[in-house]
């Protein structure tokens, strides 16, 4: 056996994991039908004011990222995004969503849009607390 530590990103690798993982997972709950699922907002220019961006799996919208722009934050656009991304997760089927953030981010945004935390990982010197939050439809 052979080790090697990697200090960069490498495609190969990640996928070798990856797949490794979708196949236990299929022994246990059969195939997966996942897709991308993003909304993004634009300027008049076709510059990205916002966006979400995640994937439906399983019956879960796996929510990765959500960002607003600093010049519209408190515009209500986020809340837009949310909704026009959970329509069609819904659509999709799925009947939870789920996501972290760091407590400085926007947990209480979450939690205004119906999101309950699921639970932490709490702060410790140079890492900010990481809130795990979920949504049932």
């Amino acid at each position: 056996m052979k080790f090697e530590v990697i200090n960069e990103e490498n495609k190969e690798v990640l996928e070798t994991l990856v797949n490794g993982v979708r196949e236990h997972r299929f022994e246990h709950m059969g195939s997966e039908d996942t897709k991308p699922l993003s909304v993004v907002s634009r300027d008049e220019n076709g510059h990205i004011l916002g966006g979400i961006a995640g994937r439906t799996i399983y019956r879960n919208f796996l929510i990765e990222v959500l960002w607003v722009d600093k010049a519209t934050r408190g515009s209500g656009l986020g809340r837009q995004l949310m909704e026009m991304a959970e329509v069609e997760a819904i659509k999709r089927g799925c009947v939870l969503a789920q996501l972290d953030t760091l407590d400085y981010q926007a947990p209480e945004f979450y939690k205004k849009l119906g999101f309950e935390i699921a639970g932490s990982v709490a702060a410790f010197t140079g890492s900010p607390e990481r809130i795990f939050l979920t949504k049932k439809y």
